[in-house]
C-alpha cells in the first residue's frame, strides 16, 4: 500500500519516463502558448535565484492591483527514485490559467530553476526545500521589484498545486496582499507527507502553520473532487487550523489534479466580474 500511495503521488511529477521533452522543448511549448498573448519575458534577478517571468505591459498599473500567477512544482521527479535535473514543467498550468484572465495587470512567475538557471539550482530546491525560506525570500524580492518598478497598490496571488503553497506563504509574510487563490493547492505539507508515507519536506515551510497570520486575508480555494494527488483532506486539514474562517471560501470542482482547471477557472473569473 505504501508503494501504491507513493506511486500515485509521483504521478504529479510525470506519468511516464519515456519521451520526456527536453528543457528546450518544454520552453518552446511555453512560448507556443503565448503567441497570441501580449506578454513580455523578463527574468527577475534576486539575491538567490533568477525568476523567469512573463508580463503584460504594466506601465498603466500604478495604484492598481497586479495579479501574480505562480507555477506548480513542474518536472521534479523522473521516476519513483530519480530526481529530475531540470524542474521546468511539461504542462505550465499556471500560465494556461493566466491566459484565461483578461486583466491588464498580470504577471506569470515560474518557480526557481524553471526556464532558467543559477548557481543556487540544487535539486533540493524542487524536492525537500521547495517551500524553503530561501524560495519565499526570492518571491518576496520579486514582488518588491515589481512594486518598485510599477507603483501598484497591491497584489492578488494565484497559485496552482505547489504554487498554492507559495502564494499562501507569501500572503502570510506581506502586508500588500489583497487576496489569494489556490487551485489544487498543497496547503498542509505535514498532512500530505503523512497521508502518503513520504519523506518529510524538512527544508520547507508549511502553510498550515501560518493560520494566525492568514485569518484576515481574503482567500479562495479551488479543490478537485477527484484529485488523488492533493485530495480535499489536505485543504480540510489546513482549514481546521483557523479559529476565524470568515475570510476563507472554497469550492469543489469535478476535476482531478491536472484536468480541466482552465475551464473551471474561466467560469470563476466570469462569475466574479
Amino acid at each position: 500500500m505504501i508503494f501504491l500511495n507513493v506511486f500515485i503521488v509521483l504521478l504529479l511529477f510525470v506519468g511516464c519516463t519515456k519521451n520526456i521533452p527536453t528543457p528546450q522543448e518544454r520552453e518552446k511549448n511555453l512560448f507556443s502558448l503565448i503567441e497570441k498573448e501580449n506578454l513580455t519575458q523578463f527574468d527577475i534577478q534576486t539575491s538567490t535565484f533568477n525568476i523567469f517571468s512573463l508580463q503584460t505591459n504594466l506601465n498603466s498599473c500604478k495604484n492598481k492591483d497586479i495579479k501574480i500567477y505562480i507555477e506548480g512544482d513542474g518536472l521534479s521527479w523522473l521516476s519513483r527514485r530519480t530526481i529530475s535535473d531540470n524542474p521546468t514543467p511539461i504542462n505550465p498550468l499556471s500560465l494556461k490559467l493566466m491566459n484565461q484572465d483578461k486583466s491588464q495587470c498580470k504577471v506569470y512567475l515560474a518557480r526557481p530553476c524553471q526556464y532558467t538557471n543559477s548557481m543556487m539550482c540544487d535539486k533540493k530546491y524542487w524536492t525537500s526545500h521547495r517551500f524553503s525560506k530561501e524560495i519565499i525570500s526570492s518571491y518576496n524580492e520579486s514582488l518588491d521589484f515589481i512594486k518598485k518598478e510599477y507603483k501598484n497598490s497591491s497584489f492578488t496571488l494565484i497559485g496552482y498545486s505547489g504554487g498554492g503553497a507559495i502564494v499562501t506563504l507569501l500572503s502570510a509574510t506581506r502586508s500588500d496582499i489583497d487576496s489569494f487563490v489556490t487551485i489544487a493547492g498543497n496547503l498542509d505539507i505535514e498532512k500530505w507527507t503523512t497521508m502518503y508515507n513520504l519523506s518529510k519536506l524538512d527544508g520547507s515551510l508549511n502553510p498550515a502553520d501560518y493560520s494566525k497570520k492568514l485569518e484576515n486575508i481574503k482567500q479562495f480555494h479551488m479543490i478537485g473532487s477527484d484529485d488523488r494527488i492533493i485530495p480535499k483532506d489536505i485543504f480540510l486539514s489546513y482549514f481546521s487550523k483557523f479559529d476565524r474562517k470568515d475570510k476563507i471560501s472554497f469550492e469543489l470542482f469535478k476535476s482531478d489534479h491536472n484536468c480541466c482547471w482552465e475551464e473551471y477557472y474561466k467560469e470563476v473569473l466570469n462569475r466574479r466580474k
